[in-house]
């Protein structure tokens, strides 16, 4: 009875260190798929930050507007025109750190030729934001030379304007990392001489 008795003890004491020992394996893969799965999730959120916010892209910078102040156009020989404009410009930065830009000029033309420059003093644009200024340009004829068509764009009625430039600068994120980014401007518009008013721009 006695060995009987010691017989189920040391069957149950087996069978006890049996359960602990699948016990402990079994914590012991699962803190190894925690692990893993903590693993994974680091470096999907690595990914995506590097992806997203770590990833700085150049800015964009356009006309947005234009309104015009003064203006006089003469078909004569030779034509002229003279005209005072007021444009609002946007640089738009969708970088997680802010757009530090130095003081640039846009050059306006008409046939290729630079008939004006209007001055951007240098500023900041956000994190994620679009900054908007009011530039004042002053235009004229007096570089235009030998050009046949400006008469008859007069007499038309419409002049066909372009303009340029590019914005020198730095994004900074997180007071830690700089990175020289630049943003180009190239537009082409249409001024209406009878409305006194500038349509169609197209910036790309």
């Amino acid at each position: 009875m006695a060995e009987q008795s010691y017989q189920q003890r040391k069957t149950e004491m087996e069978s006890a260190a049996e359960v602990s020992k699948e016990l402990k394996r079994k914590k012991r893969i699962k803190l190894l798929v925690y692990a893993l799965a903590f693993a994974i999730f680091q470096t999907i959120v690595i990914l995506v930050f590097s992806l997203t916010v770590m990833r700085i892209k150049n800015p964009k910078f356009r006309v947005q507007s234009i309104t015009v102040e003064d203006l006089t156009a003469a078909a004569t020989n030779p034509p002229s025109f003279y005209m005072k404009l007021n444009a609002q410009v946007a640089v738009k930065n969708t970088n997680f750190g802010h757009f530090k830009f130095q003081n640039t000029t846009i050059s306006f033309e008409y046939g290729g030729v630079g008939v004006g420059d209007a001055l951007v003093a240098k500023g900041r644009s956000k994190a994620r934001s679009t900054k908007k200024m009011n530039v004042t340009v002053v235009l004229n004829s007096n570089n235009i030379v030998n050009n046949s068509s400006l008469k008859s764009d007069i007499e038309s009625g419409f002049l066909a304007l372009s303009c340029r430039s590019k914005l020198i600068g730095k994004v900074q994120l997180m007071k830690l990392i700089k990175k020289k980014k630049s943003a180009e401007m190239k537009c082409a518009m249409l001024l209406n001489l009878v409305t006194k008013a500038v349509q169609d721009i197209k910036c790309q």
